[in-house]
């Protein structure tokens, strides 16, 4: 089997409840707070260990507590850490998450020491051929850059979810093997409010807008609406799990996760795509985003159901 690196972000989750999402300048109560490690990167490295891919984590956290305690989740969790860095110059990152009773959240993200990634960092992991390597844009784009140029002179295959919505450079999204983005990060790159969602075909239309060239496969994660990925001329529509969701916070990553994972285990995209939507729907059921990513046996037990 392949392996997995995630290069990416490593944040500790400070998370609360609410009956629902601040409006500008009003003040709404809380119930509860809760800390859990997290960080898109992190999130992706859980998703694709606890599905049994050999994965490696490439980040960077401060010398604080919370950077402890993200270097021990992920290894508790199975990921090898052995390239996530230490730095003085830097807190770890954090992420400030509200939830409301519909299970939506809204999130402000602090890069800290996510920012102070640089190329020299993620250089060091002996990617070979057939290794597939993700990536968010949680942290900075020249990284992503270096290690995804790197990535297609060896032959690994490249997943970039580039969110949070960022303005990049066509050369980078053009790096990516597989794009996953969900809707609203279509209508960033698109310049546009929102995307049609009406149909397939126009949310394949819109989605196709953001293929750098025919070989690049891009997938668009639509919540309960499914999965609708571009192969070439062809498509691979994945529908929906309808669930009752407890919070959202890490469905694109555990999709994502369970994606690379599937991929480095030979799976074909049709077949990796049903897992990753599988995982997600497991995961949104669950308080927390790297803690609540699906295991191989659960993800395997709603498959077969």
């Amino acid at each position: 089997m392949s392996r997995v690196y995630v290069a990416g972000s490593i944040n500790m989750d400070l998370v609360t409840r609410a009956h629902r999402h601040p409006r500008a300048g009003e003040t709404v109560l809380g119930r509860g707070f809760a800390t859990y490690p997290g960080g898109k990167g992190a999130n992706q490295a859980v998703a694709s260990a606890k599905l049994g891919a050999q994965t490696i984590m490439l980040g960077k956290v401060g010398t604080d507590a919370f950077g402890d305690q993200a270097r021990r989740f992920l290894h508790g969790q199975g990921v090898k850490v052995d390239y996530v860095q230490r730095t003085g110059d830097a807190p770890t990152g954090v992420a400030l998450i509200v939830v409301s009773d519909s299970g939506e959240n809204s999130i402000v993200v602090v890069p800290g020491a996510n920012g102070l990634l640089g190329p020299g960092d993620v250089e060091v992991a002996p990617v070979e051929k057939g290794d597939v390597v993700v990536s968010q844009f949680e942290i900075p784009l020249a990284t992503i850059e270096r290690l995804f140029t790197r990535c297609r002179t060896v032959g690994a295959t490249t997943i970039l979810n580039p969110a949070p919505g960022r303005a990049c450079s066509p050369d980078l999204l053009a790096l990516a093997n597989v794009l996953i983005l969900n809707e609203t990060e279509i209508a960033f790159f698109l310049g546009v409010d929102r995307i049609d969602l009406s149909s397939l075909d126009a949310v394949a239309t819109a989605a196709n807008r953001l293929r750098a060239h025919p070989e690049q496969v891009l997938v668009a994660t639509l919540g309960v609406r499914g999965v609708l990925a571009t192969v070439g001329e062809r498509r691979v529509s994945i529908p929906g799990r309808r669930v009752k969701a407890i919070d959202t916070t890490g469905a694109g990553d555990s999709f994502t996760g369970a994606t690379a994972a599937r991929l480095a285990a030979g799976c074909t995209l049709e077949s990796a795509l049903a897992y990753a939507n599988a995982a997600a729907s497991i995961c949104v059921q669950r308080q927390g985003a790297g803690p609540s990513m699906a295991t191989a046996e659960e993800v395997e037990a709603l498959v077969a159901g």
